[in-house]
């Protein structure tokens, strides 16, 4: 997938209103909104309760992963093979953490620097 294509990704699971569709997103990743919640740090009904699905936490944290997989998507070839990176490549640069594992400690923004290195050259 070329980077012209990573718009389709983010406009598949973010709503009109801005908000990633967790519905929507664990389509598109062909997993059950409780693997998505694991994957996610989250709590499965933050992905499934309604009440619970816009409160900040939860967007933030689905957000982080999307941006996180729309990032590496240029470099995987699909989003699903993106995904299985975020869960399984370990990250030398983290102690062979995943970027699941970053994500689900809350180190999000690790992830993205350090991903942001490597497309502009840096190593693994």
């Amino acid at each position: 997938m070329s980077a012209a294509t990573q718009p389709g990704f983010l406009d598949a699971v973010i709503d009109a209103d801005g908000v990633v569709a967790p519905d929507r997103l664990s389509r598109i990743l062909r997993v059950t909104r409780g693997e998505l919640a694991t994957a996610s740090g989250l709590a499965r009904d933050s992905v499934s309760k309604t009440t619970r699905l816009r409160t900040p936490a939860t967007q933030v944290r689905l957000r982080e992963v999307t941006e996180i997989i729309n990032r590496i998507l240029p470099w995987c070839g699909s989003v699903q093979q993106a995904f299985a990176w975020y869960r399984s490549q370990p990250i030398p640069a983290f102690g062979d953490q995943t970027a699941e594992d970053l994500v689900r400690a809350g180190r999000a923004r690790h992830v993205m620097s350090y991903l942001s290195g490597i497309a502009l050259g840096g190593y693994a």
